[in-house]
């Protein structure tokens, strides 16, 4: 079978089988299995992911009910305890036995909860690779994990050519800014002299790539819940203590924070939730709200002043708050350097090429690789590989042309050879 039918059959089950962040137990089991039969040494799970660090991670009920959908729906028994947590990441590693440097490249796993479009003319439906629950990889993340392996399986058939230690890293809960940090604090890329991540579509036209130091907008994810008293609105409405009420004020005042001279800040609150009856003083509201800034330090700016708001609406209706910070995301710049040599090896694959240079957008949380490996003197870069999208990212309708693939697996193939070959 082609590497290009084997990507094609991985994407579509992985399409098909959905998971969300910390819960991608079919997901790691299928990609360790593929792993080990190619030859790579393993580290999965809480091996590579500090418990500490792993933010907005679903309760044990959550994770038991999908431990069990995932026995059922075709994970590999092998390594399903292993990951049964939650704690999902892999690292696989190809030692070449040629002293050189150490190489990673990321890949993210987890899908959205979103669910797929059953319209006539949607692509997945016609294949019947339309995923069978209630979520949805509407952000391309099956294609990477689906590179992911394509990579693995070009190394290895090639490792004769390359120098050095290779990685790759399988990232659960990319989705909110979640799942990298776990893996940084537990020192997947200490030793790492060059990192690569990588994502598909986002606007990027197909055959085309683009290589990147741009920087990243620092984010913070951000669950509020207030909790008041609740008492009969018509009778006895002093009695009360109305969390609606704080939540409504919190989001008006959150819009308001004064933005900064620094740079750009964001700040939204996505959902609002309170209330059990137009009788009824609301006893509870909650809030999921994000905020963003061009640098750590200025997002950092925006969560202390969203912190002070949520604290003055729940003393101004006495109501008690609790905040959970659920994801988060470091601002970074990518190494000029490593982005050329990707521009590079894009090149050689005949993609047409472009290294877009200072223009931050966007939050991700491989920054917190990029940093890490960064702060140890190594390079780190992002890129983007083009696509025909069918709708744009996280969209009920979203789909690639699966064709992008296999340029991309030999995009960070290449990479790997022009490191290898500088040494």
């Amino acid at each position: 079978m082609s590497l290009h039918t084997k990507l094609i059959n991985w994407r579509r089950d992985f399409h098909r089988h959905p998971e969300l962040g910390f819960l991608e137990m079919r997901t790691s089991t299928i990609v360790a299995d593929t792993l080990e039969s190619l030859g790579y040494d393993l580290k999965i799970g809480r091996e590579v992911m500090h418990p500490g660090f792993t933010m907005g991670k679903p309760g044990q009920e959550e994770t038991f009910r999908h431990y069990e959908w995932a026995k059922e729906n075709g994970a590999v028994s092998k390594y399903l305890d292993q990951v049964s947590e939650g704690y999902t990441g892999i690292v696989a590693t190809l030692d070449t036995g040629v002293p050189g440097p150490e190489i990673a490249f990321r890949f993210d796993m987890d899908a959205l909860p979103i669910y797929e479009s059953e319209d006539s003319s949607h692509f997945p439906l016609q294949e019947d690779f339309r995923s069978i629950n209630n979520e949805m990889h509407a952000c391309g993340h099956d294609v990477h994990t689906s590179i992911g392996l394509g990579l693995a399986t070009l190394l290895m058939d090639n490792k004769d050519d390359l120098k050095g230690r290779i990685k790759l890293i399988f990232q659960p809960a990319e989705e909110g800014t979640r799942g990298a940090r776990s893996m940084v604090e537990a020192g997947v890329v200490n030793n790492t002299d060059y990192f690569i991540a990588s994502h598909i579509g986002t606007g990027v036209p197909f055959n085309h790539f683009l290589g990147s130091n741009n920087g990243f907008l620092a984010t913070t994810k951000i669950d509020v819940s207030f909790k008041g008293v609740s008492s009969h609105a018509g009778g006895q409405p002093e009695e009360g203590k109305n969390a609606m009420l704080a939540a409504a004020n919190a989001v008006i005042n959150l819009n308001a924070i004064p933005r900064h001279s620094g740079g750009a800040t964001r700040i939204n609150v996505g959902e609002l939730h309170a209330g059990s009856g137009r009788n009824v003083i609301a006893d509870s509201a909650s809030l999921k709200i994000e905020t963003r800034g061009t640098t750590s330090e200025l997002n950092e700016y925006m969560k202390e002043y969203a912190h002070s708001v949520i604290q003055g609406a729940a003393q101004m209706f006495q109501v008690d708050y609790h905040i959970e910070t659920v994801g988060e995301g470091r601002s970074a710049a990518g190494s000029t350097e490593l982005a050329q040599v990707l521009v590079d090896a894009a090149d050689s694959v005949k993609l047409v090429t472009k290294l877009e240079e200072n223009k931050p957008s966007g939050s991700e949380d491989a920054t917190f690789f990029i940093n890490r490996v960064q702060e140890r003197g190594g390079q780190a870069s992002y890129c983007i590989f083009g696509t025909d999208l069918a709708a744009g990212h996280h969209n009920e309708k979203f789909d690639v042309n699966e064709d992008s693939m296999l340029s991309a697996v030999q995009t960070l193939f290449e990479t790997a050879k022009l490191i290898s070959e500088k040494q």
